[in-house]
């Protein structure tokens, strides 16, 4: 079952200590920053640098990870909250996420061709086909209306997905995330559509003759088709006569009648099909050549919130390492797109803490895939679709726990507003945590690292919003040292195809 919902926690819940008690500057003892360290550690840094040498090789495998939404903020936060977990931590500062390590590093322009702040489905577009789109859709040109129900219109503007291109070049291609299979991200690999809603024939019009998202998954002729579909979403693959194996007294969605994950046993040879840890546990890579994973109704449960799923789910870490081993069959190779869908979703919902947690496994599933891989042979890629309007505010102290009250240095008592009330260092410019005014209400005893509070909001919405600041991106690999300056979202495609030898929009 999956919990997606966040009501704006109660000061009774939180009146418990901090889950997150960190030292400041704990390893101090062992550690002793001064200017020799700084210098020392600056000299170290250039000297690696001199010996990294670009790879010029074109890439056997891409495997390009998406965290949805995960914004430079995100990553900084993220960064120190996972540092701060560690024993002998110097505060938390000083940490890494795995794909920081990466040597190439550029930014990338979010904007969508008709909106400054973008969703998911555009920018995606721009990663996996190399074209700009229209806010809501999938894989076609800008010409496209949006929920434009022909098909033919739809038809003659798809823009080729860099998975089709695998296909059609005989590589396996897989595809993996912790939020429903036919969402934005995911679907932008294989679907072209004018509306990204439209997962399910019981989401679309009566009168429209382009398929569902779910729909196109299933008929993914390019090649041998899609050999890794793993994540939630498994109510628009199953008709509404169909009990859900795992929330009792739910059914499927969809009302055609079509069981589309027997159309996927069917279809393919040598398939397999898992709604349950066990199932995916039960797997064996090198007896099953095409794998459909559908592992909630809905989306995938959080990190936090994982261990609780009534039939178990894997984690993006385990289902990244399933798909890798699955891929690597193919000795022509590979392309795998990896997302950590629910950072997004956490940050929509003002819930710092899960939208960390987030960002940590997907430092993780990236750590599995280096361990898993070639450098010389294997492009990674780590980037964001689009960032949110989280922030990282106020002067606390080193150290100072990341979801805790701003403590400036040297003083022992927390840092006041203009009211005399005591803030947190992580905020939103907006969303569910708006807790009223004049007077915001007084934290002091407040347990804000508590998995379920929600950050203080400046602005009053329902939901979240994105941002519109340029996204990071992480590369290593063959063709990585293309990553360089500030360039579109789209260019993140171009170094994909030319890792691959792949001529761009073919």
């Amino acid at each position: 079952m999956c919990g997606n919902e966040f009501k704006l926690t109660s000061v009774a819940m939180l009146l418990a200590s901090s889950l997150l008690t960190i030292s400041t500057v704990s390893n101090a003892e062992t550690i002793s920053e001064t200017p020799k360290f700084w210098l020392d550690s600056g000299k170290k840094s250039i000297a690696d640098s001199e010996k990294l040498k670009p790879n010029e090789n074109n890439a056997k495998n891409v495997i390009l990870f998406v965290g949805d939404g995960m914004g430079i903020s995100t990553i900084t936060a993220a960064r120190i909250f996972e540092g701060q977990s560690k024993p002998n931590n110097r505060g938390g500062e000083e940490n890494s996420l795995s794909f920081e390590t990466f040597p190439y590093v550029s930014l990338s322009k979010t904007y969508s061709a008709d909106q400054q702040t973008p969703d998911s489905a555009p920018t995606m577009t721009a990663i996996i086909t190399g074209v700009k789109t229209n806010d809501g859709e999938l894989s076609v040109g800008m010409a496209v209306a949006r929920k434009e129900k022909n098909a033919d219109i739809v038809n003659a503007n798809k823009v080729k997905t860099l998975l089709e291109q695998a296909e059609e070049n005989g590589l396996s291609t897989g595809i993996v995330t912790t939020a429903r299979l036919t969402h934005a991200t995911p679907a932008a690999c294989y679907a072209h559509t004018s509306e990204r809603d439209w997962e399910a024939d019981v989401d679309m019009p009566t009168d429209a003759t382009i398929s569902d998202i779910a729909k196109q998954l299933i008929n993914f002729n390019y090649g041998n088709g899609l050999e890794v579909a793993m994540g939630g979403g498994r109510s628009k693959f199953l008709p509404e006569t169909t009990i859900d194996p795992e929330d009792v007294g739910k059914n499927g969605s969809r009302k055609d009648g079509l069981d589309l994950t027997q159309q996927w046993l069917r279809k393919y040879p040598k398939s397999a099909y898992v709604f349950d840890k066990a199932g995916f546990t039960a797997i064996d890579a090198k007896k099953t050549d095409h794998l459909l994973g559908l592992f909630d109704m809905s989306h995938m449960e959080y990190e936090h919130d994982r261990a609780t799923d009534r039939a178990g789910e894997p984690s993006l870490t385990e289902m990244t390492a399933k798909a890798i081993e699955i891929l690597s069959k193919n000795k022509k190779g590979y392309v795998l797109m990896v997302e950590a869908g629910r950072i997004d979703h956490a940050h929509h919902a003002g819930n710092a803490y899960r939208a960390l947690t987030e960002t940590v496994e997907l430092s993780n599933a990236v750590r599995k895939a280096l361990e898993k891989t070639n450098a010389k042979d294997t492009l990674i890629i780590v980037t964001a679709d689009h960032s949110h309007t989280f922030t990282i505010a106020g002067y606390p102290q080193r150290g100072n726990p990341i979801l805790g009250l701003v403590k400036q240095p040297g003083e022992t008592d927390f840092a006041k507003d203009a009211n005399g009330m005591p803030y947190t260092t992580l905020s939103y410019a907006n969303g569910p945590g708006y807790r009223g005014t004049p007077a915001r209400p007084d934290l002091t005893a407040i347990d804000t690292a508590h998995p379920d509070f929600l950050q203080e909001a400046a602005v009053p919405l329902v939901t979240e919003t994105h941002a519109a600041e340029d996204v990071a991106v992480f590369a290593t690999g063959p063709k990585a040292y293309l990553f360089h300056g500030i360039q579109e979202e789209s260019y993140t495609y171009q170094v994909m195809a030319k890792a691959l030898k792949f001529k761009a929009g073919e």
